[in-house]
């Protein structure tokens, strides 16, 4: 017989629930006097009953101890509420002890809200103790360089460095990097335009960055623009000239489209009045071929005698001759009126 009268079966569940037991109260044991230990006291019952709600018991516990040995006043109820809203309780509480001791005013339940929002807070707090430095145009990008144009038709070709840090009270809803370098652009752009001639703008290259900070690019942003530099201005292509050559080439086709419009109505004119002298030569042709016939309705009408014939004929005779006396010079007739 067994011990105790406790057969194989029985000292196995025995067994079985020690072990489950030892897991689940061994470790909010280590937990509790953790806590104790550390002068941030948590309820034995409520780091026990934490895996029952699904709370990374020892993620809270650590956190809670990390806040009060940190001096903030957070209780542990917050902290698991936050856990279940599926917030990064780890990077809100390292956020809320940087703000403390850089003396930043950000309340608990803002640090939540923003961290919620899915804006990564201890960066933001970092940023905010230690300003970053943004490229213009962004870092990554295909353009290398913000490319504007001066009155005076010269390209310039500008790359700029903007110093930022996170405005908290904007953070919420505010807009993104990108939108401040879109805004950094923009206004760099707009400052090259204005000015008058190229040699302005690399002579005193700060007037970009004094145009752009008086227009208070950052409203509505997440960050606070603490400075514009200019880091680099380089000359590009005279996009003025580009364009008035451009433009000429362009006059000149037009002119060139306008000549030939007029060549070919020249022609269509020239052909159509070769068109009516064939006409009319027709017409003397039709109108010679109508003689005979006159002459025959003459003699049937009595109004041509036979001595009116024949001086007709006689006449006809003498131009024959005469024509044929005049046969060198008929031919350059005859080309005249073919021509």
């Amino acid at each position: 017989m067994s011990i105790l009268g406790l057969g194989a079966g029985g000292w196995a569940v025995i067994v079985f629930a020690l072990i489950v037991t030892f897991y689940f109260l061994g470790g909010a044991l280590m937990l509790w006097i953790q806590s104790i230990v550390s002068s941030a006291h948590v309820s034995f019952i409520s780091i026990l009953l934490m895996p029952v709600r699904k709370i990374n018991r020892a993620l809270i516990v650590n956190n809670y101890i990390n806040s009060r040995k940190a001096g903030l006043n957070l209780e542990v109820n917050d902290l698991e509420t936050h856990y279940l809203a599926k917030g990064n309780v780890t990077r809100v509480v390292q956020a809320l002890i940087a703000a403390n001791k850089a003396n930043i005013d950000l309340p608990f339940n803002k640090a939540t809200a923003i961290d919620l929002a899915g804006r990564d807070i201890l960066d933001a707090i970092n940023t905010s103790v230690n300003p970053k430095v943004i490229d213009v145009p962004k870092t990554g990008s295909d353009r290398r360089t913000i490319d504007a144009v001066a009155k005076d038709g010269i390209q310039l070709r500008v790359r700029a460095r903007i110093t930022v840090r996170t405005y908290l009270a904007r953070l919420i809803g505010g807009a993104t990097e990108d939108t401040v370098i879109a805004r950094v652009g923009e206004g760099i752009v707009s400052a090259i335009g204005s000015a008058s001639s190229h040699k302005d703008v690399l002579e005193n290259p700060d007037m970009i960055s004094r145009t752009v900070l008086d227009k208070q690019l950052d409203a509505g942003t997440a960050f606070e623009i603490l400075s514009i530099d200019i880091a680099d201005v380089d000359v590009g292509e005279n996009i003025g000239a580009k364009l008035q050559t451009d433009q000429a080439e362009a006059d000149k086709r037009v002119a060139q489209a306008q000549a030939e419009k007029r060549r070919a109505m020249a022609v269509a004119q020239e052909q159509e009045m070769k068109a009516r002298v064939v006409e009319n030569r027709a017409k003397v042709v039709q109108a010679e071929a109508e003689v005979p016939l006159a002459m025959a309705d003459a003699f049937r009408s009595g109004n041509l005698g036979i001595m009116d014939y024949a001086n007709y004929s006689n006449i006809q005779a003498d131009t024959r001759m005469r024509d044929s006396l005049a046969g060198e010079q008929k031919p350059k007739q005859d080309d005249e009126q073919k021509s």
